[in-house]
């Protein structure tokens, strides 16, 4: 898992060179005090919710999660369901939440509790946050705070962002499961274009779905943004193909020649293509960053044939960096474009991109799908503001619409949180 991760932070690069790396968050500010992992938890003893008495020690062995909250915090009641959400699935792991309020109204936390559904350990010393003994020992300066307590009793994460628990958490216990692919090349616009198919075991004649992948500006098939979707689709009995553009990965022509109405045909011979496959019921489209504008123009050109359409931080922005003379931080003159524009690493924007890219009717094509879909997007994307995928949400009536709070273009927070929404989406429309 974690080299999955790694891979996550590569694709980040080749699809949004402009947002890479690290940068300071939450935590830079708020979880500076906090206990550092490598060190032994201390230790506690404290009252629960009922009046029993709970001692840390007593769940020794097993890898804790202590929740800092108060029922008064705004923060912390916003952040609750994520908390609930995360106990109920890693309880089936072993792991073990414990709620550490800092309230000191009995019946405010009680009703609190209630409200979110919380069921697991709740303790509390009832002093003021700042009071409170637990605080001091954890360095506790600022609720909500999470601390991760390995099965040796030691720190493995302080922090006061949920994600980086559930990234955690999810990482410690790899599925094993291993994915079923088959390798092929099929016609392109420019040539050839490489492939994977995964599909689930078929009996003779039995269908499925299939769902096409298409990745974005610089980008390639591999990596976990869409291999990790793939993986959980197979499992539940559907199949997927993701390809390489044409002039990306190992698919044959020049990146020069490259244009979004280029792509928009690659993405149409591989629908032609599994459309042919007899086993194939009906498809559907998932698209990250440009390829969520090709995957949203085709699904409004081929409306109704597509059954279902996923955008993730769709790059409509394309159209206006191109009048702006603007991409990826390269200035030209958008009238009169050079004939190639030289960005990251050497590789060559072509002229023909930028000037199919000025008049490109993205949401006009997009607006004749009518279809279930899903847009989802970060506000910390700073290469594609998340205005953009809003804009797709309000011209399609029905469609749903997810923003992930802190969340950049190539969603590096928690890849896992985002792969498992879409995941359930295409799951929950398809099957």
């Amino acid at each position: 898992m974690k080299k999955l991760f790694i891979l996550a932070l590569l694709a980040v690069v080749t699809t949004a060179k402009a947002q890479f790396g690290p940068e300071p968050d939450f935590d830079s500010k708020y979880a500076t005090e906090l206990v550092k992992p490598g060190n032994v938890a201390p230790d506690f003893k404290m009252k629960t919710l009922d009046g029993k008495t709970f001692k840390l020690s007593q769940l020794k062995g097993k890898t804790v999660v202590l929740d800092f909250w108060a029922s008064w915090c705004p923060d912390c009641r916003k952040d609750a369901p994520e908390v609930v959400k995360m106990q109920k699935e890693y309880a089936q792991q072993g792991v073990e939440f414990v709620g550490v309020s800092m309230d000191t109204d009995v019946e405010a936390w009680r009703k609190a509790c209630q409200q979110f559904g919380i069921t697991y350990t709740q303790v509390s010393e009832l002093k003021k946050f700042k009071e409170t003994d637990i605080a001091k020992a954890y360095g506790v300066k600022w609720i909500p705070s999470m601390v991760v307590i390995d099965k040796d009793g030691k720190v493995a994460l302080s922090t006061v962002l949920t994600y980086k628990v559930d990234k955690y958490l999810k990482e410690l216990r790899p599925t094993g499961f291993q994915p079923v692919k088959e390798k092929l090349t099929l016609d392109g616009d420019h040539g050839k274009l490489a492939a994977v198919i995964q599909k689930p075991a078929l009996k003779p004649g039995e269908q499925c779905p299939m769902v096409v992948f298409c990745h974005g500006f610089g980008g390639r098939k591999e990596g976990p943004l869409f291999e990790l979707v793939c993986d959980s689709l197979q499992k539940h009995g559907i199949a997927s193909i993701r390809f390489d553009f044409n002039g990306h990965g190992e698919s044959e022509g020049a990146f020069q020649d490259m244009t979004v109405p280029n792509e928009i045909e690659d993405a149409k011979k591989v629908l032609e293509y599994v459309r042919d496959l007899r086993y194939v019921s009906k498809v559907a489209l998932v698209g990250h960053s440009q390829g969520g504008v090709v995957a949203s123009m085709t699904a409004g050109e081929l409306n109704p044939d597509i059954a279902a359409v996923v955008l993730m931080a769709p790059a409509a922005v394309l159209r206006d960096d191109a009048i702006r003379g603007n991409t990826m931080g390269k200035m030209y003159n958008p009238l009169d474009p050079p004939e190639f524009v030289e960005l990251w690493g050497g590789i060559k924007l072509g002229r023909k991109y930028i000037k199919t890219a000025f008049s490109l009717p993205i949401y006009e094509t997009a607006a004749k799908y009518q279809g279930p879909a899903l847009v989802i997007h970060g506000n910390a994307d700073r290469v594609v503001p998340y205005t953009y995928g809003e804009r797709y949400h309000l011209q399609w009536p029905g469609s749903q619409y997810v923003l992930q709070e802190y969340f950049d273009h190539g969603f590096s927070q928690n890849v896992y949180r985002t792969t498992d929404i879409v995941s359930d989406f295409l799951i929950r429309t398809l099957k």
